[in-house]
């Protein structure tokens, strides 16, 4: 995985069939990357339903919340509308896992993206990251106190 308070590359995915999202159009929130090896399977199910319910807490912080995985856009449509989410899936199909092998979380043998978390801030500088087991749904709570912490810094310098 890429280190903490390095700048977190900028990409540019299919967020829908015929829509893109750039990482750096976001700059004036917290981005949450989620790496997720795959739509439809049970844990990933779970961990991205999870997060949807989580959105407003997310919210909260500033923070827009982002999955990826290596699942063909039409295959997010499918499954983002089937569970009603509320943050864009992105499809790093091809060339396949190009960001998520940008971002060190591609695996080689399965042809998928493990599942892995960064929190980014602002300006664009990973703050916080967690590379969990691909059977293991990492949950929600490294994420709040990551952005709880960002909150808590800033407040302190202001």
């Amino acid at each position: 995985m890429l280190t903490t308070r390095t700048i977190a590359p900028d990409f540019e995915l299919n967020s829908t069939p015929d829509q893109k999202l750039r990482l750096s159009e976001l700059s004036n929130k917290k981005v949450i990357l989620a790496f997720y090896p795959a739509d439809w399977s049970p844990v990933c199910d779970d961990q991205m339903t999870l997060y949807n319910e989580m959105e407003k807490y997310f919210s909260r912080h500033n923070a827009q919340l982002i999955g990826i995985s290596v699942d063909s856009k039409w295959s997010h449509l499918a499954f983002s509308e089937y569970h009603k989410f509320h943050f864009p899936l992105l499809s790093d199909f091809e060339p396949k896992g190009a960001v998520a092998r940008l971002y060190e979380v591609y695996d080689e043998k399965a042809g998928a993206c493990e599942r892995a978390l960064y929190v980014i801030d602002e300006k664009g500088i990973i703050r916080w990251s967690y590379l969990s087991p691909v059977g293991i749904n990492p949950g929600a709570d490294g994420i709040l106190n990551a952005l709880e912490q960002l909150d808590n810094l800033k407040s302190i310098n202001q």
